[in-house]
């Protein structure tokens, strides 16, 4: 018998990272101990600050109501003030931001908006695990330019050139970049745009929603470029740098026509997102912003803590990542190993093996475009980073 559902939804990959913690959730809720290095989340309290906004815009009892498609007024206006001065892209403005429920709420958004059928896009791999699938849904095809373990998994402007066609609508990458942690310089960026430029169909969409959890200094947005704010996307959101994962708050900044475009398309779908949400994103991106940079730097202590652990396991090569919260270690030499009655031919098994014998949950590198890599998030305590790290060193030793 036929299925009933769409064949869009039957060829979707579920997303890995999702898929992941399913499985490591079901484990503990049968009392194992799991240690899950699987998810993308911050494992902090949304500022205090935050909190007190939101519970105030409860109280004032204003914002029941449906919010206006593309955010509350005085949001779009910080968000635009925050692109000015932080980012340097000062042609930002409100009328430029659409707030979303969620940056992948926001992308999706960006690639129904532009994608034709047949349209294709360059994505820089490794990449965010939504990313080609969103592109496929809008009917679109992603083209993959893969960056080495050597350049700190970062593709070139020279393989942009490369992959660029008659059919090339838009290109997009993230930095500091989700699952790599590598980020994009000042001079790889100028690259970029100048490979950009040379055509004029062609969008960047800049996946910078990393932003606030950087160790190499400032964050470089190639909208703030010269000739490149046209030609740019811009998306972002409180997820990481707030802590607000669960509030569901991101937004794009675009020229004007796409930045109308994504309302129109958000007014079918959605509406506008969750009013006490804004309130407490306006709170985090006008308010104190010591706690964001205080977990930055718990961030990269946490970093340092597992490079010094993964650097003392035979067999994975890592690079040092420059931002976000994840490592994104190869582990090819561990194919064709078994042990416990497991095989290791891929980063799925390993994945699988590591969560049966060592209890750790952690995510194959296949979903990201890199089948020789698994992806570690140390957004978790340092005494679940220091026993997870003894527990896979224990089980990866065990393989042979």
């Amino acid at each position: 018998m036929n299925s009933i559902l769409s064949d869009r939804v039957l060829n979707m990959e579920e997303s890995a990272t999702l898929a992941m913690a399913k499985k490591a959730r079901e484990l503990k809720s049968q009392g194992i101990d799991i240690i899950s290095l699987s998810l993308g989340e911050p494992d902090f309290k949304t500022p205090q600050h935050i909190q007190d906004a939101a519970k105030a815009a409860i109280d004032e009892g204003k914002y029941f109501w449906y919010s206006p498609v593309a955010g509350y007024q005085d949001l779009r206006e910080a968000i635009a003030k925050k692109l000015r001065e932080e980012n340097e892209i000062s042609a930002a403005k409100a009328e430029h931001i659409v707030v979303s429920t969620g940056a992948k709420h926001s992308i999706a958004n960006v690639f129904m908006c532009l994608i034709n059928e047949g349209d294709e896009v360059v994505i820089f791999s490794p990449y965010w695990v939504s990313y080609a699938e969103i592109i496929k849904l809008a009917g679109g095809v992603p083209i993959l330019i893969e960056g080495t373990l050597e350049n700190n998994f970062k593709a070139t402007a020279a393989q942009l050139e490369a992959a660029v066609t008659p059919k090339t609508k838009a290109v997009i990458y993230s930095s500091p970049c989700n699952p790599t942690g590598s980020v994009f310089s000042k001079t790889e960026l100028e690259a970029i745009a100048e490979v950009v430029k040379k055509h004029p169909s062609m969008m960047v969409i800049a996946d910078e929603i990393y932003e606030l959890i950087n160790f190499v200094g400032r964050n470089y947005s190639i909208a703030s470029f010269p000739g490149m704010f046209e030609r740019t996307i811009t998306v972002n959101g409180f997820s990481k740098g707030y802590a607000m994962t669960g509030w569901r708050v991101g937004y794009i900044c675009a020229p004007l026509e796409i930045a109308k475009a994504c309302e129109k398309i958000q007014g079918q779908f959605t509406s506008g997102g969750t009013g006490i949400a804004q309130r407490a994103a306006l709170a985090g991106i006008s308010g104190d912003q010591g706690p964001s940079k205080a977990m930055a730097e718990a961030y990269l202590r946490r970093r340092n803590l597992v490079l010094d652990l993964i650097q003392d396991i035979p067999g994975i090569k890592t690079h040092i990542p420059e931002g976000a919260f994840y490592f994104f270690p190869d582990v090819s030499a561990f194919f064709g190993k078994s042990a416990h009655g497991y095989e290791v031919k891929t980063a799925d098994d390993l994945c699988l093996y590591l969560l049966a014998i060592a209890n750790v949950s952690l995510v194959t590198g296949e979903a990201f475009g890199a089948p020789s890599c698994i992806r570690l998030s140390y957004a978790a305590s340092d005494e679940e980073l220091v026993e997870a790290m003894k527990r896979i060193k224990k089980a990866l030793g065990e393989l042979a």
